[in-house]
């Protein structure tokens, strides 16, 4: 017997001895002095593997004298099992470099390590193999390669791949269905659930569960009633699946159907946490935060979950002030808290613009050792930016370099373009193209940037990058476009955008309507008024500041005075203090002396410094003592010092 041979048998030996409970049948193989069969060394690596003694199982493998295709599977499965899938790849390459042919179990095994470490080149060179080698029909290999594809969102890929499975079996579509609902393809997700039933493939638990998740997000209620009518059909919910179950009133909680999610709720003899949370969670969603804050106070167990449920649903319905005295009590009585906690807190101080609190914040995360998690940087740079701070900003901007994301450059440039540095946000904005691809909002933000100081060839490129990269132009973006073109004296642009898609949306309307009156385009803007009444769009404050002021532009006295009565009478909308100016403005400029005397008479609001001094300004041009008398009782009470 060689040295080698002779060291690998006193070596599985010794490990057989440290190991009395392992394998004990292969004690007779070793008894005698011949070399074991290489079968029984294999089984020796499996069972080595299987007791967290992987290190043996190598050692012992580089000890062998003789191995074959089962050696090296079976120190790749052992790897795969043990959480060590990088170490399995590398096994897997020298087994090739070697010559040995991988079997199908092999592959599968490999490519469940591919998907482990997200390495879709090297599972894409598998494929080729499997291919070569005659596995293309295997439904084990096929469904580890949905899997891969899935996690590396190539879903075409994995899409293509499936469709050659002859017979897909459960765990296939159960792996496509999940690939689906972890990329936000909710809908594909719940279609591919029905083919599988139409195919007669009885769905898994989880398959159900990753369905009706895909219904919450996607707001697939009709869908998700249905997938409930199947549950109950095939005996899912009469065995009182707690996963099911809890998923079933999800989905109606998250879809706003919180009658049926409550009477699910009622009527369940168990209901642990996740069904309380669900419960409450919907009832956040829908903005009912007073029934969660009784369902939160009737909670028999409460976890970070539920608390963080309610601290975002205070964020949400503007009580900011409300979350940070929730935050408080969380504390005390749970004692335990997240990144996502921190996190909703911050947010809080950022709503309130409490830069205190929020560096209060920032340094208890900091104590606890969350100064360095992604997410509550990204967190931390929006409080920041938001508050004004833009100094902290950029500090944290340039500590997370390696880590920066879309979020992280979006709250900077927004930062930048809120406290009126749209130079700087143009500049970030260009940076960022070298680090990640922007989305609609930094668009956005970006032609805000440029309306603010008026760069409209800066304004143009981001058009025209918008156009050239398929990005679609919503209501938010397309806003945003006619504004830019509006204050960069570019109407024929702006109204070349607005005219292109039909849109109900007011803001847009509100935009070009204010951009006209700015152009010197009043009658242009009276006109689309006009065209909003008759498409039915329901004007709001904003939109008659804007015909108010093409009233003015226009010198349409009567007209103005009719728009604003319409106001109250038509729209039962409330007079604000910028109405009462317009009004104020357009009899002033027009001299219309009797009609201005009348109105401020009948204001219900004391009139500002500001329209005293207009007033003032029209009386001395147009002739009207009594009321430009009165107008400077009022501007001298208001500044005695200095008496005009």
């Amino acid at each position: 017997m060689s040295a080698a041979a002779g060291a690998g048998v006193s070596t599985l030996r010794r490990l057989l001895q440290t190991l009395p409970l392992l394998l004990p049948q292969l004690k007779t193989q070793l008894s005698a002095s011949s070399i074991p069969p290489v079968f029984v060394l294999n089984r020796a690596i499996e069972a080595l593997a299987s007791h967290d003694f992987i290190s043996y199982a190598q050692q012992l493998f580089d000890q062998m004298p003789e191995r074959n295709g089962g050696s090296w599977n079976a120190l790749i499965s052992a790897y795969s099992r043990s959480n060590q899938p990088n170490n399995a790849l590398s096994v897997f390459s020298f087994m090739c470099k070697e010559g040995v042919r991988p079997k199908d179990v092999t592959l599968a095994s490999v490519l469940g390590c591919c998907s482990d470490v997200l390495d879709l080149s090297l599972a894409r060179q598998i494929h080729a193999l499997v291919l070569k080698l005659g596995f293309s029909s295997n439904v084990i290999i096929n469904t580890s390669l949905v899997d891969i594809y899935g996690k590396c969102d190539v879903m075409c890929d994995a899409e293509r791949v499936f469709d050659y499975i002859p017979n897909p079996n459960v765990v296939s579509w159960n792996v496509l269905i999940r690939r689906y609902y972890e990329l936000g393809r909710g809908g594909d997700a719940i279609e591919a659930l029905f083919q599988m039933i139409r195919a007669g493939v009885l769905p898994l638990n989880f398959t159900i569960s990753n369905s009706l998740l895909a219904c919450a997000d996607a707001s697939a209620l009709l869908e998700g009633r249905q997938i409930h009518g199947f549950v109950v059909k095939i005996g899912y919910y009469s065995d009182i699946n707690s996963l099911v179950r809890n998923c079933i009133l999800e989905m109606y909680a998250k879809c706003g159907a919180l009658d049926e999610a409550s009477e699910l709720f009622d009527k369940s003899e168990r209901r642990d946490t996740f069904m309380w949370t669900s419960m409450l969670s919907g009832y956040v969603a829908c903005g009912r935060i007073q029934e969660a804050a009784k369902l939160f106070d009737r909670m028999p167990e409460r976890n970070i979950v539920s608390w963080n449920a309610m601290i975002g649903g205070y964020i949400n319905c503007s009580a900011s002030a409300k979350a940070l005295d929730f935050f408080r009590s969380m504390k005390g009585e749970e004692g335990a808290f997240d990144n996502y906690t921190l996190g909703a807190v911050l947010k809080a101080c950022a709503e309130l613009l409490d830069l205190e609190k929020g560096r209060q914040v920032h340094g208890f995360a900091y104590r606890h050792g969350y100064h360095l998690d992604h997410y509550l940087c990204n967190v931390l740079i929006g409080m920041y930016a938001k508050c004004g701070h833009l100094r902290n900003m950029e500090a944290l901007f340039f500590r997370i370099l390696k880590k920066r994301d879309r979020v992280s450059w979006n709250s900077v440039i927004l930062g930048y373009e809120r406290h009126c540095r749209g130079e700087e946000a143009l500049y970030a904005l260009r940076e960022m193209l070298r680090e990640a691809s922007p989305n609609e909002s930094t668009l956005t933000i970006g032609l805000s940037a440029c309306a603010n100081i008026f760069a409209l060839d800066h304004g143009k490129q981001i058009h025209a990058y918008i156009l050239r990269n398929g990005y679609r132009i919503d209501d938010i973006i397309r806003d945003a476009l006619v504004s830019m073109y509006s204050k960069c004296r570019f109407m024929d642009y702006s109204i070349r955008v607005f005219e292109e898609r039909e849109s109900r949306d007011v803001v847009i309307w509100n935009s070009v309507i204010l951009g006209c009156v700015y152009n010197g385009k009043g009658q242009y803007a009276l006109e689309l008024f006009e065209e909003m009444r008759k498409r039915e769009i329901k004007a709001d404050n904003v939109t008659f500041i804007g015909t108010l002021l093409a009233c003015i532009c226009e010198g349409f006295v009567d007209l103005g005075q009719r728009y604003f009565n319409s106001m109250s009478e038509d729209y039962s909308i409330m007079h604000r203090m910028e109405h009462y100016e317009c009004m104020i403005e357009l009899f002033s400029k027009h001299g219309c002396m009797v009609e201005l005397e009348e109105f401020v008479k009948k204001m219900p609001l004391e009139p500002t410094v500001p329209m005293w001094l207009r007033i003032y300004d029209a009386c001395r041009e147009f002739g009207n003592p009594s009321l430009g008398k009165t107008a400077e009782k009022y501007i001298n009470e208001s500044n005695p010092l200095n008496p005009s």
